[in-house]
C-alpha cells in the first residue's frame, strides 16, 4: 500500500471466477413471482414519452474485438421469465430519460450482471432504469462485451467449473474489454450531457455482480474524461488486483450475508475498507438474507428495499435535487 492508493487481493482468481459465473444461475433456481412485475412500477407521468434510444459507445468496431463474428441474441433463463442477452460484440447504451418536468440532471449508467457470459438485462437493467426515471434520474443501460456463448450457456458454465483454467482464460480476455467499455460509456454520457439534460458532474455507475466488477474497474482506472462522480456496487465480485485512487468517487456498496457465491467478507467488506483506507466516502449494506443475483425481484425480506436505499443514498449525496448549474452547453 502506498500513500495515495489502496491495493487488495481479497480473492484467489478461481474464487472470484466461480463467483462471477452464477449471477444468473442463482436466478434460474428461484421461481419468478407474479408480484415481481409490480416492485418497480412507476407512474406514467414521471416517464418520458420517447422510446429509449440505443447509442453505440464506439464510433466503429470496438477496439480489441474487431475480429469477433458471433451474433447477439436474446434468450430466457430456463424455467423462468428472466430475459438475458448473449454475445454482445457491439457495446451500446440504451437511453432512458425522465420526464423533463422532474429531471434532476443526475445520470446513472447501469451495468447488468451475468458472469461475462450474458446480461440479466431487465431485472438488473431496464427495470432499474425506469425506477430511476421516476425519481428524475436519467439512466443508461450498458451492454458491454461478453465472451462468445451458444444456446447452452448454462451447460458451458457448469463445464467450466470442472476446469477453472478455461474460465480464467476467458476473464483474462474480457477484463480489458469490459473495463474499456465502462470507461467509454462514461465518456459518451459526459460528452452528450447537454443533449440529454444531464449535469456533467453528476454522472455515476451502478453495477451488479460481474457488472459490479465493471463498475469497480471504471471507478479505479479512469482518466479526467471518464471519472465517475459516484458509483454503486450491488453484490459485486471485486477484481483481485484492485487499487483505489486517492480521488475515488463516493461508493454505495451492498450485498447479502448468505451470498455463498460472492461472500461479503471477501468482496463488499474489503471493497468498503479499501475506500475508507484512502479516506473516501462509502456506505455499506449487508443484509442477513438475500443470496446472490436478486436484482429487483421481491423475496419478502428486507433486501427487497435495496433500491429504495440506493435512492436514499443518492438523496443524501444531493443528487435527487435539481442541479444548481447546467451541463456545459445548456
Amino acid at each position: 500500500m502506498t500513500s495515495d492508493r489502496f491495493s487488495i487481493r481479497a480473492l484467489s482468481p478461481c474464487r472470484i471466477l466461480v463467483a462471477l459465473l452464477f449471477c444468473g444461475a442463482v436466478l434460474a433456481a428461484s421461481p419468478v413471482r407474479a408480484q415481481s412485475r409490480l416492485s418497480v412500477a412507476v407512474p406514467a407521468a414521471t416517464q418520458s414519452s420517447a422510446e429509449p434510444q440505443v447509442v453505440p459507445i464506439w464510433p466503429g468496431p470496438a477496439p480489441g474485438s474487431e475480429s469477433w463474428t458471433q451474433n447477439e441474441f436474446d434468450s430466457v433463463i430456463p424455467g423462468t421469465q428472466i430475459k438475458i442477452i448473449q454475445n454482445v460484440t457491439r457495446p451500446t447504451l440504451t437511453v432512458f430519460l425522465p420526464n423533463p418536468a422532474i429531471s434532476t440532471g443526475t445520470a446513472v449508467i447501469i451495468c447488468p450482471g451475468g458472469g461475462f457470459h450474458f446480461l440479466t438485462i431487465e431485472d438488473e437493467g431496464t427495470k432499474v432504469a425506469r425506477w430511476l426515471n421516476a425519481r428524475g434520474v436519467a439512466a443508461f443501460v450498458l451492454k458491454y462485451r461478453l465472451t462468445p456463448t451458444g444456446e447452452d450457456v448454462f451447460k458451458q458454465l457448469q463445464a467450466m467449473i470442472m476446469d477453472m483454467s478455461k474460465y480464467e482464460a476467458i476473464v483474462k480476455q474480457v477484463d480489458p474489454l469490459v473495463t474499456a467499455d465502462g470507461l467509454q460509456a462514461m465518456r459518451v454520457v459526459r460528452k452528450n450531457a447537454a443533449k440529454w439534460n444531464v449535469a456533467s458532474d453528476r454522472i455515476g455507475l451502478l453495477g451488479f455482480s460481474a457488472g459490479g466488477f465493471v463498475v469497480i474497474r471504471a471507478a479505479t482506472k479512469y482518466d479526467s474524461e471518464s471519472r465517475p462522480n459516484f458509483v454503486g456496487a450491488i453484490y459485486p465480485a471485486i477484481p483481485v488486483d484492485m487499487a483505489v485512487p486517492a480521488d475515488a468517487p463516493p461508493l454505495f456498496d451492498l450485498g447479502a450475508d448468505d451470498d455463498t457465491l460472492v461472500p461479503p467478507v471477501k468482496n463488499e467488506i474489503p471493497l468498503y475498507t479499501a475506500w475508507k483506507t484512502v479516506g473516501k466516502p462509502a456506505e455499506l449494506h449487508i443484509y442477513s438474507k438475500g443470496g446472490h443475483g436478486f436484482g429487483v425481484r421481491p423475496q419478502n425480506i428486507p433486501a427487497d428495499r435495496w433500491l429504495e436505499q440506493f435512492g436514499e443514498w443518492l438523496g443524501v449525496q444531493g443528487l435527487l435535487k435539481p442541479a444548481l448549474h447546467p451541463a456545459p452547453g445548456q
